[in-house]
């Protein structure tokens, strides 16, 4: 397996991770697809999801693959009246990710990013490693340390 940058930046900052890849179906780019291929756990694998307040900008969240976000938990989390989700179109230029693909780790700008509070439950979580089809599994603290993030209420 190619190493992703991703993988190049934890390296660097000496997080231990286990990397995993599976078959990329573009008719279903779902997390709860990929945890299913990759045999993780659902509750321990976790998407990557870019939002953008009213007044603050772009926020980051991680939460489960079968959980949605409460955007009024996002919202109070962020300081923000109101957050929505960005379009899938403008995910590339925000992130320099696409969808599928999306890791809090080495976005273009370090953004708010806030973690489920769940995932402080797991010795290892699984996000993506910054395309489609490779996942990386860590320690939720390490990530939560690394992008400078907060665990919060966000389901």
């Amino acid at each position: 397996m190619t190493k992703t940058n991703v993988m190049r930046l934890l390296d660097a900052a000496g997080i231990v991770y286990q990397a995993g890849s599976y078959e990329v179906d573009e008719n279903d780019l779902s997390g709860s697809h990929a945890a299913d291929l990759m045999g993780v756990d659902h509750d321990a694998m976790y998407k990557t999801l870019v939002l953008k307040g009213e007044k603050k900008g772009y926020v980051v969240c991680c939460i489960p693959v079968d959980e949605e976000l409460d955007l009024k938990k996002v919202a109070k989390a962020a300081g923000e009246k109101k957050v929505e989700m960005i379009h899938v179109k403008d995910m590339l230029a925000v992130t320099g990710y696409i969808r599928g693909g999306c890791s809090p780790v080495g976005m273009k700008k370090q953004y708010p990013t806030y973690i489920e509070e769940t995932a402080q439950l797991y010795d290892r979580i699984t996000v993506s490693a910054g395309q489609r089809g490779v996942q990386v599994t860590l320690n939720p603290e390490d990530l939560r340390r690394y992008v400078e993030a907060e665990f919060v209420p966000l389901i």
